[in-house]
């Protein structure tokens, strides 16, 4: 027997749903379609979708439902016992915030990303400034909307990995540098490895159809699956059955091919998602450090795997002619060569998380008025040469390279390196439970993978909060022990 009050909680939140979707839509489209001087019309359009969609939320009748219905009634795994936990916590968050200040968030956001790309084409930290501040600014306003915790920085990060705090990141980065740090040294003391041959001219065209191959063989389709180019790679899902992704075809190199691993592993998350649970909150990956763990798996563990390089090879030497004379081990030690790097999408996967850690640092500084955005510039290059040896020629290769903070996301760089050290937990079980996966994928055949992964986490959306979501399906919390290792054992040198 139905629940009226639940079956009507659905109904308004499959609206808010509905509206979450629609601004998901115009993100997309100013990020790949829209011409440039629509920016400002799109970001009005941005700021009232917002503002509707948490107004609908925030409604006390949404509020009074949830009062209503108790999760209790229900068993705790059940869809209807997920979806009032979760609506609730939400709810209890959305509430205490304005939705003015909502809209005027949406609306900061789609004008920033769009005076960034200028701004990073120009290497002009001063142009972007002003956007950076009122996002600032915003972000402050936001924070004072909620009780004082831990740090500040602590309300920030809850909006991207909830119910985890700035202190328990903090202690897993620490552990990460521990370790790292002495391993990139170790591997820089070991000699260099020739990677020239991954610089030169590369047809855009030809990458984008090799790019479609593997993901093809991943499980990409065209009535459900697009790819399209971007400055700045992302991938976003309107709704079910609608999964976008967006690469950079450089001329002059192969990194969109694992730009495009790493956003199809966002993809299929949101693809995998249980049914039963679309049109409602629970409709998602459950945590972005968990959603980055699938964009790092199939970038990574996949992607720069040797058994996936032992079927794809051949088939890269074909479109890309000049690499007939680089062997397969040749190609896979460079693909996978440890050296600083000044941009973190281009980085391996060493040093990768040493600028995520610099920017989890920055963000809190900022947040709590320990750097001035005016320095910002000069913070960024101090800490690219202490912590990884780098001198920053110019701020589009710096402070400008990546779009977050032009959109207002503080709070979400730390969930990269999260997601990697998440990653090789759930690596770890996927293999123990599927014997040969580097045979499949020395085969091309990468379904099985798909279906442990989609099975086991896809499927449970935001049912539970994240770390239950790790624990069942690993066994254990967020350990980085497992990704130590696995870097380790991958990329250390070895002993002759």
């Amino acid at each position: 027997m139905t629940n009226p009050k639940l079956d009507r909680l659905k109904e308004l939140l499959g609206e808010v749903d509905d509206l979450r979707r629609a601004a998901t839509v115009l993100f997309w489209d100013q990020r790949v379609m829209m011409p440039s001087a629509g920016a400002q019309a799109r970001a009005e359009a941005s700021a009232t979708v917002g503002r509707l969609g948490h107004e609908k939320f925030v409604a006390p009748e949404v509020g009074k439902l949830l009062d209503d219905l108790e999760e209790n009634e229900y068993d705790y795994d059940s869809l209807e016992a997920s979806l009032i936990r979760v609506a609730r916590r939400d709810y209890e968050k959305a509430v205490r915030v304005p939705p003015e200040l909502t809209g005027e968030v949406q609306r900061q956001s789609a004008l920033g990303v769009a005076a960034w790309g200028p701004a990073k084409a120009n290497a002009d930290y001063a142009a972007l400034l002003p956007y950076l501040q009122k996002n600032l600014e915003l972000r402050h306003k936001y924070v004072e909307c909620f009780e004082r915790g831990d740090e500040t920085y602590d309300v920030l990060l809850d909006d991207y990995e909830p119910l985890m705090k700035t202190a328990e990141v903090r202690a897993i980065f620490d552990d990460l540098k521990l370790e790292l740090v002495p391993l990139i040294r170790e591997i820089a003391d070991a000699g260099e490895v020739d990677a020239s041959f991954l610089h030169g001219e590369f047809d855009p065209a030809a990458q984008r159809e090799f790019s479609l191959q593997v993901l093809d063989r991943f499980g990409f389709t065209d009535d459900e699956w697009r790819l399209d180019p971007t400055a700045h790679p992302f991938m976003c899902s309107p709704g079910a059955h609608d999964v976008r992704l967006t690469t950079n075809f450089r001329p002059n190199d192969l990194t969109s091919i694992f730009a495009t691993m790493h956003e199809f592993g966002h993809g299929i998350y949101e693809w995998g998602v249980a049914p039963d649970l679309h049109r409602t909150p629970l409709a998602s990956g459950v945590s972005l450090a968990v959603h980055e763990s699938q964009s790092r798996s199939w970038e990574n563990l996949v992607g720069r795997s040797r058994p996936f390089w032992r079927h794809f090879y051949p088939r890269l030497q074909q479109a890309f002619p000049q690499l007939a004379s680089v062997d397969e081990e040749a190609f896979y030690r460079a693909v996978n060569k440890v050296h600083p790097s000044l941009i973190r999408i281009d980085a391996d996967e060493v040093t990768y998380n040493m600028h995520i850690i610099l920017r989890f640092e920055l963000e809190q500084e900022l947040i709590e008025g320990r750097v001035d955005l005016n320095d910002l510039p000069q913070e960024w290059n101090s800490r690219m040469d202490q912590y990884l040896g780098i001198d920053v020629p110019d701020d589009a290769r710096g402070v400008l390279q990546d779009m977050h903070w032009a959109g207002g996301s503080l709070g979400y760089f730390p969930t990269y390196a999260l997601g990697n050290v998440i990653s090789v937990q759930i690596w770890d079980r996927l293999t123990a439970d599927v014997h040969d996966v580097d045979d499949q994928m020395e085969r091309g055949e990468f379904g099985e993978i798909r279906e442990w992964l989609r099975s086991h986490l896809y499927v449970l959306g935001r049912k539970y909060t994240p770390q239950e979501t790790i624990e069942r399906v690993t066994g254990s919390k967020i350990d980085a022990g497992p990704y130590v290792r696995y870097l380790r054992e991958k990329l250390a040198p070895q002993p002759a």
